[in-house]
């Protein structure tokens, strides 16, 4: 796309005689019907660049965002703060990274900020129902960001925990109960699932395969505890799409036997979970785990220690390397879009689970790189 310059030359090379020291027989101040006419047209293009300026277009744009520093500090605290344990000192970077977004929910874009990011190689384009749900609202989505953060932060610090060699016992409980789900008003959000038809549940997938071998229609009796005491409660599961559920979202609560916190700052998203995980490691044991490097990276961490893939990972790179990264750990199921797009100076490893970050880390700070994975 071209962009032209709506200056434009007034004359025609000619200039009117005129008799020297003479006095103008004409008004000085009055404007030629050429000059006329352009002022006209310039005001036109004003007028027209102003409407599409305010004409919200159905996009949404990724562009890189900032870094942040896990192992330092927010508006004068330390991200990573522990209680009940020693914090040790930690040197060097272990950045996650972020992606600008405009448009969306409750914000659009118009055709400038859209003409802006065509030319821009770490911007990207999507159909605004490509990211976001019709109905969806801005509120819904901070909500659901915020909500995401919370629980990535409680799953980095569990992980990290029992890394450590510590016991951090879990407890499998209902987070959320959907309009018109057969458990609603039977079960209650916080209720903890302690068993499905005799079946102990210890975990989430304990739960689903329980339920999963009901039979659809027919009431199933489950133990709750709530507010410190068992209960027994009857459900009748449903089929949906060939399989039986009870219509729950499942959530997890540790007992932590440290008090972790973590501070992000306004940033929301599940995507900085391994980086929060490998801080609060790196804060709980002695020693320096990057060796003073600047690492960055992204990937949510999964309850099973898996490392999961996220949205704007172009983005990310872009914004690691920008903020001074020399090193990036990209999940393993986003390396077909990292591929192809990593700046100049920038090392990516490619990690599965915390145990692949964790190594990679490790091997950084001791300048062994040569054998990591790449995407």
């Amino acid at each position: 796309m071209r962009f032209r310059n709506p200056a434009a030359s007034s004359g025609d090379g000619q200039s009117a005689p005129h008799d020297l020291g003479a006095m103008p027989t004409t008004n000085p101040y009055a404007v030629s019907r050429r000059s006329g006419g352009l002022l006209s047209s310039l005001f036109l293009v004003i007028v027209i660049a102003a409407g599409l300026s305010f004409i919200p277009l159905p996009y949404v744009i990724f562009q890189p965002g900032p870094i942040t520093n896990t192992l330092g500090d927010l508006d004068g605290k330390p991200i990573i703060q522990v209680k009940g344990a020693t914090a040790y000192p930690a040197k060097g970077a272990l950045d996650f990274t972020t992606v600008r977004v405009s448009g969306g929910p409750g914000v659009r874009v118009n055709v400038f900020e859209l003409a802006e990011a065509a030319l821009r190689k770490d911007y990207e384009i999507y159909k605004r129902e490509e990211i976001y749900p019709t109905e969806t609202t801005r509120e819904q989505v901070q909500q659901e960001n915020a909500a995401e953060m919370v629980d990535s932060q409680e799953v980095a610090a569990a992980i990290a925990l029992r890394e450590t060699g510590r016991t951090v016992p879990e407890r499998v409980v209902v987070s959320q109960l959907p309009e018109g789900s057969p458990a609603k008003g039977v079960l209650e959000p916080g209720d903890e699932i302690v068993s499905v038809a005799g079946t102990a549940t210890p975990d989430a997938a304990a739960v689903q395969a329980a339920v999963r071998a009901q039979k659809a229609g027919t009431p199933v009796s489950i133990v709750v505890r709530r507010s410190g005491s068992e209960k027994t409660v009857s459900v009748t599961p449903r089929d949906v799409q060939g399989r039986t559920v009870i219509g729950v979202a499942l959530g997890r609560d540790y007992e932590l036997p440290v008090d972790v916190t973590i501070t992000a700052g306004g940033v929301g998203g599940p995507s900085a979970g391994t980086m929060f995980t490998l801080a609060v490691y790196d804060v709980l044991t002695p020693g320096d785990l990057t060796g003073g490097k600047r690492i960055a990276g992204t990937g949510t961490m999964e309850p099973d220690e898996s490392v999961g893939p996220i949205g704007g990972i172009r983005q990310k790179l872009s914004g690691a390397r920008n903020g001074g990264a020399d090193y990036f750990l990209a999940p393993a199921d986003n390396c077909d879009e990292v591929v192809g797009h990593i700046p100049d100076g920038l090392q990516v490893v490619k990690i599965g689970t915390f145990a692949d970050a964790l190594g990679a880390v490790k091997a950084i700070a001791a300048d062994d790189v040569s054998s990591l994975p790449r995407c």
